[in-house]
């Protein structure tokens, strides 16, 4: 069974008991969280997709730990003119576990 959720703007295919690194969520580390947005739900080859999304339908996860990402490279360069710059960045991340798909 999987379900595809949208989550802080970004939709991922999640499973019971995978864990997931979404955009820093406002909650505690340890609290329960629960996403209504399900777009689709597959139970077994029973696929129903939602318009736009499915009723009664919603993921229970646990907030694990907020971190931050890999640092990403910015990296600017025009040709023939002497201009470069570096840049960089750390996106800050939850590790969210998903505990439970309801239908």
């Amino acid at each position: 069974m999987y379900a595809i959720v949208e989550i802080a703007g970004q939709q991922f295919k999640v499973t019971n008991g995978q864990y997931i690194f979404v955009n820093r969520l406002q909650e505690e580390e340890g609290s329960k969280v629960s996403f209504d947005k399900v777009l689709l739900i597959d139970n077994e080859g029973a696929v129903k997709v939602g318009t736009p999304t499915v009723d009664g339908a919603k993921v229970e996860a646990t907030i694990q730990e907020h971190l931050k990402g890999k640092k990403v490279i910015v990296f600017k360069k025009k040709r023939r003119k002497g201009y470069q710059t570096t840049n960089g960045h750390r996106q800050y991340l939850s590790k969210v576990v998903i505990d439970n798909i309801i239908m």
